[in-house]
């Protein structure tokens, strides 16, 4: 199995790119936002998802493992190939795609091509448990306060809405500052919601 590779690009296509390594030419898929960054002739490491079918093998590369990880947890969902998964880890940082599942955000995830209403609907109901046991990643979704999501995390899982997880969390850590431990934001988000 091939968990990484890091060499140079050698060539890049709409859904893939080559990189050389060793003198071997691997192709690799990758979503939208790898194949922009990326430049033939640069250095370039990608930690990869070894598919292997009787009839094909591919490649799937990833920035970061949080992106690897949820790529594999996205395909044990009933009818998700690695195509949708690719889509969706490509579309949005983890922690987003992690909350959307956690709060039922279906509008986030029919957001990414190929992924209608009852498919995101299963991917909620499959994955919910298993994103609320191995918690959010730790990198915040696009334009969150570092520590928001891990705040909101908790407090989803305590049962309150998408909306008062949000607001609370920021008001936390506002009121708490950005060396605070998640006990003591998850605290203030408490008080924040009891004050109402």
């Amino acid at each position: 199995m091939i968990a990484s590779l890091e060499g140079t690009v050698g060539a890049v296509f709409a859904d893939s790119l080559i990189v050389e390594v060793g003198g071997i030419g691997y192709r690799v898929f990758c979503a939208p936002a790898v194949l922009t960054t990326a430049r033939a002739g640069e250095r370039v490491k990608l930690f990869t998802h070894h598919l292997v079918r009787e009839d094909a093998q591919a490649l799937y590369g990833f920035r970061t493992p949080e992106e690897l990880g949820f790529f594999g947890l996205l395909q044990t969902v009933t009818g998700v190939g690695p195509k949708v998964s690719l889509a969706l880890v490509g579309s949005r940082p983890v922690g987003d795609l992690q909350l959307a599942i956690l709060s039922d955000d279906l509008a986030v995830l029919t957001a990414v091509p190929g992924v209608g209403k009852k498919l995101a609907a299963r991917l909620v109901l499959e994955l919910k448990e298993k994103v609320a046991e191995a918690g959010v990643a730790t990198g915040a979704p696009a334009g969150a306060p570092a520590g928001e999501p891990e705040v909101m995390a908790a407090l989803l899982a305590l049962g309150y809405s998408a909306g008062e997880a949000r607001t609370a969390s920021r008001e936390a850590l506002a009121d708490t500052g950005v060396g605070a431990g998640l006990e003591e934001r998850v605290k203030a988000a408490l008080r924040t919601l009891v004050r109402g």
